[in-house]
């Protein structure tokens, strides 16, 4: 049977609950804190242990392949083991766990924290976790779908792009739930305030700047580093996550908004499709 966490063994002892004084301060902080991760990985990462004989690295990357917080962990991790032990990158969980080997990587991950346990008893902060890793889950499924229709190479990198382009967020949920909750109220208040704006706004920064900070600090592949960095916005690559990320964040709640053409007019200038063709990809995807 898989082991689980009490309550109390998940919780960290606070949340941030005011802004920190630099971007560099807030790297420091989330450099300090755990990952948790969802509560299905918990219990798959457990189903897997139990039968380890039995699994390869390409099954582990199936497994989490859909999980942004696990997907980041692993490449946190891998990103640590000393450049002697490795010779290459790992941009993908199933390179990580090529890398590290099956027997490590269940030594270097044991049993994990969940979200779900974390944050007990803040439901506001669950469901805004919830609807970023909903939102990163479609965006990857999408930037994976234009990546093939281009026949890119690194079809796979691109798909964990998108799936952690929006990790900042998810970790604000985590760890400062009340500031990220100031955050939606701004804009639920003025739907017209920029996601930037109210970030800096409440936090004095840009969450994605501080993505791409933490991704430094961690010494993440400056692949990966470069596919989420939308100020590199001429790169086919960077425009398949970009777009991907836009889509899935345009028609989170319905196919209505106004917003949606020109996603559509973009993809396919992208994927040299006309418009009904884009239409019809986009919508087969979900």
């Amino acid at each position: 049977m898989p082991q689980t966490l009490t309550p109390m063994d998940a919780v960290p002892r606070s949340f941030l609950d005011r802004p920190l004084p630099s971007l560099s301060s807030w790297v420091a902080h989330f450099c300090a804190q755990d990952i948790p991760i969802l509560s299905t990985s918990v219990e798959a990462l457990e189903q897997l242990r139990a039968d380890e004989d039995e699994v390869d690295a390409h099954l582990v990357g199936e497994t989490f392949s859909t999980d942004p917080l696990m997907t980041l962990k692993v490449l946190v991790a891998t990103a640590q083991l000393g450049r002697e032990r490795r010779n290459a990158d790992a941009e993908t969980i199933t390179s990580a766990v090529v890398l590290m080997g099956i027997t490590p990587f269940f030594t270097t991950f044991g049993l994990q924290p969940s979200v779900e346990q974390w944050l007990l008893g803040r439901p506001e902060a669950l469901q805004g976790v919830d609807a970023v890793l909903r939102r990163s889950e479609r965006a990857a499924r999408y930037a994976l779908a234009f990546a093939a229709h281009r026949m890119d190479q690194d079809a796979q990198i691109i798909h964990s792009a998108a799936l952690l382009h929006d990790f900042a967020e998810v970790l604000l949920w985590c760890h400062a739930p009340a500031l990220a909750q100031e955050i939606r109220r701004l804009q639920t208040a003025d739907p017209s305030l920029r996601s930037v704006k109210a970030q800096r706004q409440v936090l004095g920064i840009e969450l994605s700047a501080l993505e791409q900070a933490l991704m430094k600090a961690w010494h993440l592949p400056p692949l990966l580093a470069h596919i989420t960095d939308e100020r590199c916005e001429a790169d086919a690559q960077v425009q398949c996550v970009r777009l991907a990320v836009r889509l899935a964040r345009h028609s989170a709640l319905s196919w209505s908004n106004p917003a949606i053409p020109d996603d559509l007019k973009e993809i396919g200038e992208l994927l040299n499709l006309g418009l009904e063709p884009t239409k019809r990809l986009v919508m087969d995807l979900g």
